[in-house]
């Protein structure tokens, strides 16, 4: 037992040399194997970094450029939502403009039917446009010269006039007066200064009796245009007396708050 233990124990140590001998040529190899793979995955780390700071940059170029995209798309969704409402505003406005216009032909062929016997006499002319109605009263049925006081014979067609106007809520009607460019007699100046104040003075009358017969003064305005406004050259006695006349015109209210929104 004792040789034995001798032996293993020789046999140990010699292995122990051996062993060290064996670790100590090898250890700087692997030394320098491991630093190496240390520096290479230091230099792989690095370049993961790297990219992950270039992938953090595009991640954010990415989320900047979807929420200008996601602004974009608002916008467009909005401005869309609007072309909609203007196209159906507008498809509403087309509408509305056949319905009235449908509606002034109709209106139109009811006043020249009510007022065909004075029409056919020459006593009146009954014109249309886009959307107004006018009446053109011959001036030496209703007024002598130079004056403003509404004679039997025309206060009888008026009434007619009066009794067709009636049915027009939806209208305001605009009484004008028109003369020639005649100057005012010197013996009635004294009345009427010049030809602004006789076309104004026919216009008042002719309102006040149309409101006698019924129609709502609210929708009746007078006005006068003298001879600014004439339909004929007042070089000839025929011009002159085409000229001096009573217009009524019959505007649609919503045009006529239109046109008072574009003035104001």
């Amino acid at each position: 037992m004792a040789r034995y233990l001798r032996f293993c124990m020789a046999a140990l140590a010699a292995g122990l040399v051996v062993s060290g001998c064996v670790s100590t040529g090898t250890y700087e190899k692997m030394e320098t194997g491991k630093n190496q793979e240390i520096a290479a995955l230091q230099k792989e780390k690095g370049t993961l970094e790297q990219q992950k700071g270039d992938l953090e940059k595009q991640k954010t170029a990415l989320e900047k450029d979807n929420t200008g995209l996601s602004q974009q798309i608002s916008a467009l969704e909005q401005q869309k939502t609007a072309a909609q409402q203007q196209v159906a505003s507008l498809e509403q406005q087309k509408s509305s403009l056949m319905a009235s216009s449908q509606q002034t032909q109709k209106q139109y062929e009811a006043l020249v039917q009510g007022l065909s016997k004075e029409v056919e006499k020459g006593q009146l002319q009954v014109r249309q446009y886009k959307n107004m109605l006018s009446v053109d009263l011959a001036e030496k049925i209703f007024f002598d010269s130079g004056r403003a006081t509404l004679k039997k014979g025309g206060k009888e067609v008026l009434k007619k006039v009066g009794d067709a106007l009636k049915g027009y809520e939806n209208k305001i009607i605009r009484v004008v007066g028109h003369t020639d460019n005649v100057p005012v007699a010197k013996s009635l100046q004294s009345t009427y200064p010049s030809n602004w104040d006789l076309s104004v003075a026919r216009a008042t009358n002719v309102v006040r009796y149309l409101q006698e017969v019924g129609v709502p003064p609210e929708l009746m305005v007078p006005s006068g245009r003298a001879e600014y406004d004439p339909v004929a050259p007042n070089d000839t006695p025929e011009g002159r007396q085409k000229n001096r006349r009573i217009e009524i015109m019959l505007i649609d209210k919503s045009l006529v708050s239109e046109m008072t929104r574009t003035a104001g």
